[in-house]
C-alpha cells in the first residue's frame, strides 16, 4: 500500500510503500490484549506483604485461662480474629512476569500498526533531528504536525539528542522501530514514524 510522507512544515513530500502485511492486516484484538497484559505484569513490583500469626510479634501465652471466664477461648493475642494479630492468606512478595510467545507479540504489534493506519490516526514524516538537544526546538519542529494529544513518535535508532529534546514533553513518548511498546502505541492519540522507521518495520516485522 502508497502511504503519504509530510515534511516537518506539513506538506506532502512523497509516497512510500507500506507492507499489507504489517500496516494493512486484519486486526486481532485477542492478540493486543495479551500483549498490553503481558506488559502490564511485566511492570508489577510485587513487593506486596502482610504477616501471618506466626510473623506478628507478641507473647504466645493465652490472655485469659480456658474456662471459668465465661468468654470464648482464646489460644494467643496473634489470632487473625484479633486487632494486631496476623492476616489470613495475605499478599506476599512475588514475581507476576511471564512470557509471552514472540509470535502473539508480533501479531499485536502489527495489529496495532494496522489500527492506527485504518483510522488515519498514523503519519510518516521525513527524519529530522535536533542538534541542540532543546525541548522547544522540538516542539517548535512537531507543532505543525501534530498537537499536544497523547503522542508516539517512532524513530529509526536511538538518537540521543532527540530523546533528550523529548524526555521533557509530557504528552510524547520517545520509541525505536524495534522497541516499541503495545501499551504505549495503542492508548496514542497520535502516531507520528520517521521515514526510515517506517521503511525499517516493513522489514523488522514483515514476511514472518
Amino acid at each position: 500500500m502508497k502511504a503519504k510522507v509530510y515534511k516537518t512544515d506539513g506538506s506532502v513530500a512523497r509516497e512510500i510503500e507500506l507492507a499489507d502485511d504489517v500496516f494493512g492486516r486484519e486486526v486481532s484484538e485477542g492478540a493486543i490484549y495479551h500483549a498490553i497484559r503481558n506488559e502490564n505484569a511485566n511492570k508489577r513490583v510485587g513487593t506486596a506483604s502482610t504477616k501471618t500469626r506466626a510473623e506478628v510479634h507478641g507473647s504466645n501465652a493465652r490472655p485469659w485461662r480456658q474456662k471459668g471466664t465465661g468468654r470464648a477461648r482464646a489460644g494467643d493475642k496473634k489470632s487473625p480474629v484479633w486487632v494486631g494479630g496476623g492476616t489470613t492468606f495475605g499478599p506476599k512478595p512475588r514475581d507476576y512476569s511471564y512470557t509471552l510467545p514472540k509470535k502473539v507479540k508480533r501479531l499485536a504489534m502489527k495489529s496495532i500498526l494496522s489500527l492506527k493506519n485504518k483510522t488515519d490516526v498514523l503519519k510518516i514524516i521525513e527524519d529530522f533531528n535536533v542538534e541542540s538537544g532543546k525541548t522547544k526546538d522540538l516542539i517548535k519542529t512537531l507543532e505543525k504536525v501534530t498537537g499536544k494529544e497523547k503522542t508516539i513518535l517512532i524513530i529509526a535508532d536511538d538518537n540521543v539528542m532527540l530523546k533528550r529534546a523529548g524526555s521533557n514533553i509530557a504528552w510524547l513518548k520517545l520509541q525505536t522501530y524495534n522497541k516499541l511498546s503495545a501499551h504505549t502505541l495503542f492508548y496514542s492519540k497520535k502516531v507520528i514514524m520517521f521515514e526510515n522507521a517506517a521503511a525499517s518495520l516493513n522489514t523488522f516485522y514483515g514476511g514472518k
